[in-house]
């Protein structure tokens, strides 16, 4: 086992935690404000603890004890990213209650002292005054700072994901380990969900019952029956065009209603990936969109990942959201053994 412990801020459903356990890190607790993640984390990430409390409100003390003694502290906060998004164009950043949470994990690093810090969010968070406050306090208390903007496939994810990580040490120098994956070598859709059985739009696999995709209108029936892998709604008949796509500015968004490619990574996952009209979220062959589970390995959820209890209801908006809001696990993987090397 790893000599490090690990404690993470906004855990969500556990991409992170997971990764991180996957690379032997011991990851003693999560913090989230949902409650409908406590399953999902709890079952699939054994001996780390779930706490539903908003960070904002967490202190110091809370978090230094439940650190393990004799071990390397690390403390993750992947804050929400739907501020600094480039989804939320047209709104200032600083009105999203969300905003100050990145200053909440400031200064929860300042009161805990951790020897090694990671934060993961969206490209354009480097945009906003918080971020670069947050970096700033970091080398203020002495941290070895490395943060770059990070393309997913380059690490083995199928999907065309971009993110910033940020990794923090007060024991030296620290980076993220070099990129494993040469485009030729890019891991694709067919390689991550080609192997899961067929269903049809608004249908639930008798065994695995996170396999289920959202249900097409008739309309919606015939766009994707006429949609071509990687193409786009331009490819549909006149009379299948919505109003807002004859629009010349309605030009600009031919990425959705429309087919994923087999050869390829997948678009990015969001909370709404179970959509076809949401964007490139169509199924390569299938008449359908992606299903809940598709979209979870695509994440690099293991196939087995459980998000919801046997007997619970699975609501679409709800694990939808688990899902896109998820690290990759791969991405945390990733981060945890560059941890690892960096104290060896």
């Amino acid at each position: 086992m790893s000599k490090i412990a690990a404690i993470d801020l906004f855990c969500g459903a556990g991409g992170l935690t997971h990764g991180l356990i996957k690379s032997k890190v011991n990851v003693v607790a999560g913090f989230d404000i949902e409650e409908v993640c406590r399953y999902a984390y709890e079952k699939n990430n054994i001996g780390a603890r779930f706490f539903n409390k908003d960070v904002a409100l967490l202190t110091g003390e809370e978090v230094l004890a439940l650190f393990p003694k004799g071990h390397i502290k690390l403390l993750a906060g992947c804050a929400p990213c739907q501020p600094f998004s480039t989804y939320s164009q047209g709104r200032v950043a600083k009105e999203d209650k969300k905003w100050p949470l990145l200053y909440a994990f400031s200064r929860l690093i300042r009161e805990v002292n951790p020897e090694l810090v990671t934060m993961e969010n969206v490209p354009d968070v480097t945009k906003h005054e918080v971020y670069h406050d947050f970096v700033l306090d970091l080398e203020s208390l002495g941290y070895h700072v490395w943060a770059q903007r990070v393309y997913c496939p380059d690490y083995g994810m199928p999907q065309v994901r971009k993110r910033h990580v940020l990794l923090a040490s007060k024991l030296g120098p620290i980076t993220l380990m070099k990129p494993n994956r040469k485009p030729e070598e890019y891991k694709t859709v067919q390689q991550t969900i080609g192997s899961l059985p067929a269903i049809e739009a608004g249908q639930r696999h008798s065994v695995d019952s996170l396999h289920v995709s959202a249900g097409l209108s008739e309309k919606n029936l015939e766009r994707i029956k006429q949609s071509k892998p990687g193409g786009t709604w331009m490819d549909w008949p006149e009379g299948l065009r919505a109003p807002c796509h004859r629009k010349k500015s309605g030009r600009t968004y031919s990425g959705v209603y429309a087919r994923m490619k087999w050869d390829e990574p997948s678009p990015t996952m969001t909370t709404q990936c179970f959509g076809y009209g949401n964007g490139r979220f169509g199924h390569p062959e299938q008449n359908r969109a992606i299903s809940l589970r598709e979209a979870a390995m695509l994440q690099t959820f293991p196939k087995s990942y459980k998000f919801v209890p046997p007997s619970g209801k699975i609501h679409m908006t709800s694990v939808g959201k688990m899902i896109g809001n998820a690290v990759p696990v791969t991405l945390g993987k990733v981060i945890g053994k560059s941890l690892n090397q960096h104290i060896r």
